[in-house]
């Protein structure tokens, strides 16, 4: 159970386990000794997940060791690159990469991506290189975050 009440000095809402009635402590705020108040029925709270049953058995996981890399459980298509006729003209194309897409494990493959493409291209096909700024909202911490891109329009 914890038991919850304000310091007498600062109003900062402290919660301790009710077991330290009596006891003093020290703010966190203003860093002033007090005293842990005696237990009533308006500064209890019972903690929920704190007293049901899953939360008294306890649990040992363990992680898998493997010798060969994991197998790829979401499959990525490579873009489908139509054959271009070796007399017959070629069409412009546009691609956008962006850094965000090139992150992978950690590590930045950005600058590796857009060579690898720029020389799969090749000088005499590129028609113009373009840096974007761009936002986007991060679905992990639902924050708006700005990045870049660069796009590449071609004769492919």
């Amino acid at each position: 159970m914890d038991l919850t009440f304000h310091c007498p000095h600062c109003k900062q809402e402290l919660a301790v386990d009710a077991s330290a009635t009596g006891q003093t402590i020290q703010c966190p705020t203003c860093n002033a000794e007090i005293t842990v108040p005696q237990a009533d029925i308006t500064n209890i709270h019972v903690n929920p997940i704190a007293s049901s049953a899953a939360a008294k058995i306890e649990r040992h996981f363990s992680v898998p060791v493997r010798d060969a890399p994991a197998e790829i459980l979401i499959a990525t298509t490579k873009e489908a690159e139509e054959p271009v006729a070796a007399d017959g003209p070629k069409k412009m194309k546009l691609r956008v990469i962006r850094h965000t897409d090139c992150i992978e494990l950690g590590r930045d493959r950005y600058e590796e991506m857009v060579g690898n493409f720029l020389n799969r291209v090749g000088e005499e096909n590129i028609i113009s290189i373009t840096p974007v700024n761009y936002t986007h909202i991060d679905i992990a911490t639902q924050k708006i975050l700005t990045d870049y891109a660069v796009q590449v329009i071609y004769r492919g």
